[in-house]
């Protein structure tokens, strides 16, 4: 049997990623680790494929897929999801998916060989007033009384804990949360974790 037969037939004629049954083709898992063989590529559709080697044509929602695909039993299929879920974890969502994939050493090793996931030293992160790493659904205290604007009356009171927090991607000094009901963005300074 030929490689590409065998892709065909281990992806059961579909994107090993999202599903999809259009435009199908190989996508090499680099760095390769079996000599170039069928398990070094993942079978995938032209809109996996461009989104994979084109990071700015990503559209986060596509790859919700990745809750399904990165069960895969196929070692470049978690290495793929992995990777992609890198790239997306700062929507919130593919960070839960992170917690939850557990990879062989190996393959986690693989997953990592091309540096994707890794902290850049110069990226900026939400920390709260001790210093201390925000995530999304985080839940902080006010360590101070802040007047809500908007010409409201609010006052969000020091003590007030602040569940479910959303980062706000753009400016790592802003979080988003609900005080009485009502979402208002806060500055990490005034927070503490």
């Amino acid at each position: 049997m030929n490689i590409e037969k065998e892709w065909h037939t281990r992806s059961g004629e579909k994107c090993e990623l999202c599903g999809s049954t259009d435009q199908l083709t190989s996508y090499e898992v680099a760095p390769l680790q079996n000599n170039g063989r069928v398990d070094d590529y993942v079978m995938t559709c032209s809109t996996c494929k461009d989104q994979i080697e084109n990071p700015d044509h990503m559209i986060a929602n596509h790859w919700r897929c990745l809750n399904d695909s990165m069960w895969s039993e196929v070692p470049a299929v978690q290495v793929v999801a992995w990777r992609m879920l890198q790239r997306l974890k700062t929507e919130g969502w593919p960070q839960d998916l992170l917690d939850m994939l557990y990879l062989e050493e190996d393959t986690l090793n693989w997953a990592k060989a091309t540096g994707e996931g890794e902290d850049k030293e110069t990226e900026a992160f939400h920390k709260d007033c001790n210093g201390v790493r925000l995530e999304s659904g985080d839940t902080v205290v006010l360590i101070k009384d802040l007047k809500v604007g908007g010409g409201g009356s609010l006052t969000a009171k020091r003590g007030t804990a602040v569940r479910n927090i959303k980062l706000v991607y753009d400016n790592p000094e802003h979080i988003e949360g609900k005080v009485e009901g009502q979402t208002i963005v806060i500055l990490t300074q005034y927070v503490k974790k």
